[in-house]
């Protein structure tokens, strides 16, 4: 019961924080180790002559995932191809998605960067401008006097 609270408090609070990449990283990996064990298991269970035992079954989701496949063990019914669809399509999702985070990363980091050289920059400017007002409020005085 209590561990049921736990994961209930930490959906919720997944759910209420705006998303974060590190978040975000932690969900896809996490649905990608769920699914390659699952499936593994799940293959040794739909296909056992192909697939002996769990090793073999854990073997196959991760070649599948990871979009290797060697061909050395595959599903022979359409049970066991669905479930290779999925595998696959996981291993898609989670190449993809670590291709953005990676990208999105280096985008930020660029634009923290721009950012900041164009502050800079701005802050020349008006240090420049400030200087030439007291260049020309010293002309002035000296004209005055």
């Amino acid at each position: 019961m209590g561990r049921f609270n736990i994961v209930e408090r930490k959906v919720a609070r997944f759910l209420q924080e705006p998303p974060t990449v590190r978040g975000a990283t932690a969900v896809i990996v996490t649905a990608t180790f769920v699914v390659v064990v699952l499936s593994g298991v799940l293959m040794t269970f739909i296909d056992n002559t192909e697939f002996s035992d769990i090793g073999v079954g854990l073997w196959w989701a991760v070649q599948t995932v990871t979009t290797v496949g060697y061909g050395d063990v595959a599903p022979k019914n359409a049970s066991g191809r669905i479930v290779g669809t999925i595998v696959m399509l996981e291993g898609t999702a989670f190449i993809a998605i670590v291709t953005a985070v990676i990208t999105s990363s280096f985008v930020t980091r660029a634009q923290v960067e721009h950012d900041a050289a164009q502050r800079k920059d701005q802050l020349s400017d008006r240090e420049l401008m400030e200087k030439r007002f007291d260049e020309l409020e010293r002309k002035i005085d000296a004209l005055a006097s």
